[in-house]
């Protein structure tokens, strides 16, 4: 009896990227006798609300698309309660989530490894209510993913990224936050604020740390304060691009929990996508949720 795999797939990701490709990949799947459920997303939430449906009634769930693509994949997956594994074709502009796993860049190479039914138990966040695949984040930067247009960020690519990060420079809003976690409780103003479980955010590798394992039940927390000059903003320029913590402006630890209250409504986003505004957040590891699979990732 073949097994049945729900393949969901953004047309429009990464200079509809999949389009190449969809034929082979569909072949890959098929002659490892699956029964094929094929799903081109029509709209925000399409992929979520597709995971969410069939969650329970299949054997496999692969995905294809940018970091937005893979969280709502995963979202819909918690919500039906399921443990379905998933495979994931990355095909987005930046895609952090691939690049932190070290998955092959070929999207047919990526089909055959997932075919090869391996699974890797990857930790994922939960945000309040919500979940997350790699990252929640608040501040400076990291409203761009979303308000950076589709277009531009298929010509440009990383480029786009900084460029509208940018423009923010000159107008740095600033949070005044109470952080609390068993390692760290801090108050004071931040710029920026990323929770992640990730190897790079934004295509930039190592803003997250070093010695990052994505299955180890922690988070990478980063929380930068609001420079008072620009000798300030230059010491925490140069901590970001040497990858070294070295600076009292920045906050870098490890954590499976933490809460974060601020005096007002702060827009956050997950996974490059926006995740509303909140003035309380609690957020937890969900330690090797996720059954991803994966042939092999570097430690």
């Amino acid at each position: 009896m073949a097994k049945k795999m729900l393949f969901v797939f953004n047309p429009k990701a990464g200079k509809g990227k999949i389009k190449m490709h969809l034929l082979d990949i569909v072949d890959i799947f098929s002659s490892h006798d699956y029964e094929i459920i094929i799903r081109s997303t029509q709209a925000p939430r399409d992929a979520y609300e597709k995971a969410k449906e069939y969650a329970n009634f299949v054997d496999m769930i692969v995905c294809s698309g940018g970091d937005g693509t893979l969280d709502e994949v995963v979202t819909g997956i918690m919500e039906a309660e399921s443990s379905v594994p998933i495979g994931y074709i990355p095909a987005g502009s930046t895609n952090d989530f691939a690049n932190s796993l070290f998955m092959p860049k070929n999207m047919t190479k990526v089909a055959e490894m997932i075919m090869e039914e391996e699974l890797y138990h990857c930790d994922i966040g939960r945000f309040n209510q919500k979940t997350f695949a790699y990252v929640a984040a608040f501040g400076l930067f990291t409203d761009v993913s979303y308000e950076t247009d589709q277009d531009l960020k298929n010509v440009l690519g990383h480029v786009a990224y900084v460029l509208e990060g940018v423009k923010r420079l000159f107008d740095i809003k600033s949070y005044h936050m109470k952080v609390t976690s068993d390692e760290v409780q801090a108050e004071d103003d931040f710029i920026v604020g990323m929770i992640t479980n990730s190897r790079s955010v934004g295509g930039f590798k190592n803003l997250t740390g070093k010695n990052v394992d994505m299955n180890d039940g922690l988070f990478e927390v980063t929380l930068i304060v609001h420079p008072k000059n620009p000798l300030q903003l230059q010491e925490i320029i140069t901590a970001l691009v040497m990858a070294e913590d070295n600076t009292d402006l920045i906050y870098s630890f490890k954590t499976k929990k933490l809460t974060i209250e601020s005096d007002e409504e702060v827009p956050w986003t997950l996974d490059g996508e926006f995740g509303g505004d909140h003035s309380y957040v609690d957020i937890e590891n969900r330690h090797k949720a996720l059954n991803l699979y994966l042939k092999s990732t570097k430690k």
